[in-house]
């Protein structure tokens, strides 16, 4: 098939092999689809879709429940289709009750994505390393995980059930939390922001046989950890939402600047990727192949 036409579904063997085989799978954030090729020519296994970097970037917003189901799911298509690799995709609190859960869980399985991440926060959500958050009962969240795994159609779609109960009622009502759901089901779990390393060791400890997942929020209220350390813990996977983010508004607030003061990018230049480089890298070939394949009065045959 056509890299332009191509749809990612066969992502999510791809990525249920990888975690079943136990190594630690490194996903960084990206929240659109040029984000995800850069991800996928660096050579990651997988990409994982930010929701706070999707708020960012389609609405210049933070991250306060502001995109909804039908944003973050046009976002997750588009980047899923970008690429081969397989796509995690942040889903929110699953936009509400076990039956919205439901057709969440069917709208990123028809995107292309191979995993949803839902968290138990109460509608509108935040960030989960801003302070004020709240939490819906455990029962609540525990019915919408046991929903979401009945919804999919596919086996190979990972379901991750993550907890901000940490910021809200302490550590070991939020490992109780997670300890429940995945009861009900859950493919891997999500303790979000232990706020010490201490307190991610007891997260590895308590879940000892369960693929857990690791938020490297950047400049968030984890401390920052090593590779190794996360390595021999057990952590299945381990998710970068911001480095890109962060990177690129850094570099473009950089060349904006230079651009005022000189007036044009001629002193940019030699630093940027050269045009024709970046045309090929987008698929410009491709869609030049096409045009010569379907030409008018060309069958294609």
């Amino acid at each position: 098939m056509s890299e332009l036409l191509r749809k990612n579904a066969g992502g999510r063997a791809t990525f249920r092999a990888l975690f079943d085989a136990g190594e630690m799978i490194l996903a960084p954030g990206c929240y659109d689809a040029l984000g995800a090729r850069l991800v996928e020519e660096a050579g990651f296994p997988a990409a994982y879709m930010t929701g706070f970097g999707s708020s960012a970037a389609r609405l210049a917003s933070p991250d306060v429940g502001l995109m909804t189901l039908s944003e973050m799911v046009d976002n997750a298509r588009r980047i899923a289709h970008a690429v081969e690799i397989p796509v995690l995709a942040d889903a929110d609190t699953g936009y509400g009750n076990a039956i919205n859960v439901m057709r969440t869980v069917r709208e990123y399985e028809d995107a292309g994505v191979a995993a949803i991440h839902l968290e138990d926060q109460i509608m509108p959500k935040k960030c989960s390393h801003f302070d004020g958050k709240q939490v819906v009962a455990a029962g609540e969240m525990a019915s919408k995980v046991a929903a979401a795994v009945a919804a999919r159609r596919s086996p190979d779609f990972l379901v991750i059930a993550r907890t901000d109960a940490r910021a809200v009622e302490g550590l070991e009502p939020a490992l109780e939390r997670a300890a429940l759901y995945r009861e009900v089901g859950a493919d891997a779990l999500f303790v979000e922001a232990p706020q010490s390393t201490g307190e991610i060791e007891a997260i590895a400890r308590r879940f000892p046989d369960v693929p857990l997942l690791f938020n490297y929020a950047e400049g968030g209220k984890t401390p920052p950890v090593t590779y190794e350390f996360l390595r021999s813990l057990g952590f299945r996977l381990v998710i970068f939402p911001l480095s890109m983010l962060l990177a690129a508004t850094a570099a473009i607030r950089s060349a904006l600047t230079r651009i005022k003061a000189d007036g044009t990018p001629v002193n940019l230049l030699s630093s940027l990727p050269a045009f024709d480089e970046f045309l090929e890298f987008i698929g410009v070939d491709e869609i030049r192949e096409l045009a010569r394949r379907f030409a008018e009065g060309d069958s294609g045959s």
